[in-house]
């Protein structure tokens, strides 16, 4: 329980947990940010790290100068995109296993199922358009992977939706992440941006189930 507590308070409070281990460990905070991109993005079984959020509070940290903005920007681009062609991968090699997995801590099946749902229906633009949702981001490259998408077409999309998340939430956090308004209501603002797409996939499963039903 004092985990998840931690968890909580860590995702909504990333700014100041992010600043003390800037002021105690330098440069590291590099190699920290690298890490936890790549494996949210690279890992079927970590899609709750604060992705989103994150870039964000990376990009108001840039403005105030605690860390470089085209350094940021370019190693979490690389982060962001090796992490999903990693997930592509284990994917690709799992295939049609992967649709007898049951859910557990592991595996959320639930939200396998929803990334599939969205792929089925969008195609490759889902790996673009899911950098900006939760949970679908961190399963869209590995459906990529079961469904046999083409390396080279998947690659395209991943580079595309890389640049656009990146650069477009750590430029965000950059201009507008220092504004007393927007500091003093960051929490609601990260609960936005873990609530908000998350109905919109949910949503997107549901209408894509009762279609299937019929």
């Amino acid at each position: 329980m004092e985990l998840v507590s931690f968890a909580i308070d860590f995702i909504l409070h990333v700014d100041k947990y992010l600043e003390a281990f800037i002021q105690n460990y330098g440069l590291w905070v590099y190699a920290l940010l690298f890490l936890v991109i790549f494996v949210e993005t690279g890992v079927v079984v970590m899609p709750f790290l604060p992705g989103d959020s994150l870039l964000f509070v990376v990009g108001a940290m840039c403005g105030v100068g605690l860390m470089n903005y085209p350094l940021s920007v370019g190693l979490l681009f690389a982060a962001a995109v090796l992490g999903n062609q990693s997930n592509y991968t284990i994917g690709h090699y799992f295939g049609p296993k992967v649709f007898q997995w049951e859910n557990s801590r592991l595996f959320n099946r639930n939200a396998f199922n929803a990334a599939h749902a969205f792929y089925e229906r969008y195609g490759g633009i889902t790996i673009v358009a899911a950098r900006f949702m939760p949970f679908l981001r961190t399963f869209a490259p590995f459906v990529a992977g079961v469904a046999q998408m083409t390396r080279t077409r998947f690659m395209l999309f991943d580079v595309v939706g890389g640049a656009l998340w990146v650069g477009g939430i750590v430029t965000i956090g950059y201009f507008f992440g220092n504004i007393p308004f927007v500091k003093a209501h960051l929490d609601k603002i990260i609960w936005a941006l873990i609530l908000v797409p998350g109905l919109i996939i949910l949503a997107g499963a549901w209408k894509a189930r009762r279609k299937a039903a019929v």
